[in-house]
């Protein structure tokens, strides 16, 4: 049964771009190395397939096949029916597609969307089983086989929950030598701040030839590439009033924005690191004291009005540590619940970084909020959490 799946890469192809003895010797070499049963699945439009992917060399074609086939064994993708579960759902999710247009060279362009992809709902077999399936479909055109293919990984608005690297990692393994179609190059769009590490450790898996053809791009930079077709390119869902939540994406489109907000950017007349070490050292830590105790003295800008609501009281720890209006989370008011303060905590958004709501500071929960406490972590989609008290 491990040799049915060879069926689907069945194809039209011309008979003069194929090298004839070139075909033959894939066959025999591979026919070869099948069980009797399953030989004669090795198709001659199969062997084209992964001759042209390798410029008709035989050695790297036979190489090729046998990770393809590997590489769905270990998967367990042996047959792929579309309308079998979860197949079915992982292709009507439009998680990942191939585009109708083609860049100006001919390139069939595959898009995957980062933001559909959710790691705790989906297994990795369903997802390669889409990828491959459509893939398979794509390299069904001459052209295709022929001019090779883009692949797109849009980030956009997609959170850290969003990112699976072990998935990653098994894409570009078989996207790089184990599937027959030739890797032009991949655009990573608009990709947060937190992907720079992962992704510095995902170029070590790809050939350093194909590592120059791996870019980072902005969604407004890769309408600007001249080969790509405007019309075929993703467009960015329209961005929510809400504030953004602890998890949300922050990419390099929000760069400058940031940079201008951002509390951790110098500003005139402030001090340099090496400014700041030399008046620690002068002030010593009697004088930061002072300075502390003098910035505390300063009003807030801002208003505390909900935290100081009666029905909110309650919920707080400590009755001078409240939260500014203008800075606190807010949970989703409960549906059945007549209060209309169901949607406060004692939680502030923090900045962090060049980068705004980066961080939620909450005091430790009291029993009587414990269940606010874990609706503000799920609805946030909170990853991590800090205790910094004893």
């Amino acid at each position: 049964m491990q040799h049915i799946f060879l069926t689907v890469l069945f194809c039209y192809y011309e008979p003069k771009i194929c090298n004839k003895t070139a075909v033959e010797e894939f066959l025999s070499e591979v026919r070869s190395r099948e069980q009797p049963h399953s030989a004669g699945l090795v198709s001659q439009p199969t062997a084209v397939k992964f001759l042209m992917a390798r410029k008709f060399d035989v050695s790297r074609a036979i190489d090729l096949f046998q990770a393809y086939k590997n590489t769905r064994i270990k998967e367990g993708i042996i047959n792929i029916n579309p309308d079998e579960e979860p197949l079915r759902s992982e292709l009507l999710s439009g998680k990942f597609t191939v585009l109708p247009g083609r860049d100006a060279k001919g390139a069939a362009l595959a898009l995957f969307t980062a933001r559909l992809h959710r790691p705790d709902v989906t297994t990795h077999k369903a997802v390669l089983q889409a990828i491959i399936y459509q893939l398979d479909k794509a390299i069904e055109s001459v052209q295709t086989q022929r001019d090779g293919l883009i692949f797109i990984y849009d980030m956009t608005n997609s959170s850290y929950g969003n990112f699976d690297y072990e998935l990653c990692v098994k894409i570009l393994n078989l996207l790089k030598g184990a599937f027959p179609a030739r890797l032009k190059c991949v655009f990573i769009v608009s990709s947060p701040l937190w992907f720079r590490a992962p992704f510095a450790v995902l170029r070590l898996f790809v050939r350093e030839k194909l590592r120059e053809r791996v870019c980072t791009v902005k969604a407004h930079e890769l309408e600007g590439v001249p080969p790509l077709p405007q019309k075929s390119l993703p467009r960015p869902p329209q961005s929510s009033s809400q504030s953004p939540p602890l998890s949300s994406s922050w990419g390099p489109d929000d760069e400058d924005h940031c940079m201008d907000m951002s509390i951790h950017m110098p500003e005139q007349g402030g001090m340099t690191v090496h400014d700041l070490v030399e008046h620690v050292k002068r002030r010593k830590k009697k004088g930061i004291y002072q300075e502390y105790e003098e910035i505390r003295k300063e009003p807030p800008a801002g208003t505390f009005d909900y935290s100081k609501k009666l029905s909110n009281q309650i919920k707080n720890r400590y009755s001078d540590v409240l939260c500014l209006d203008q800075s606190r989370v807010r949970l989703c008011q409960l549906c059945d619940d007549e209060d209309e303060t169901s949607d406060y905590i004692n939680a502030s958004f923090m900045d962090g970084y060049k980068r705004s709501n980066a961080y939620i500071a909450t005091q430790g929960p009291l029993p009587k909020t414990f269940v606010d406490f874990w609706r503000m972590v799920w609805e946030q989609m909170v990853l991590i959490i800090v205790m910094t008290t004893r």
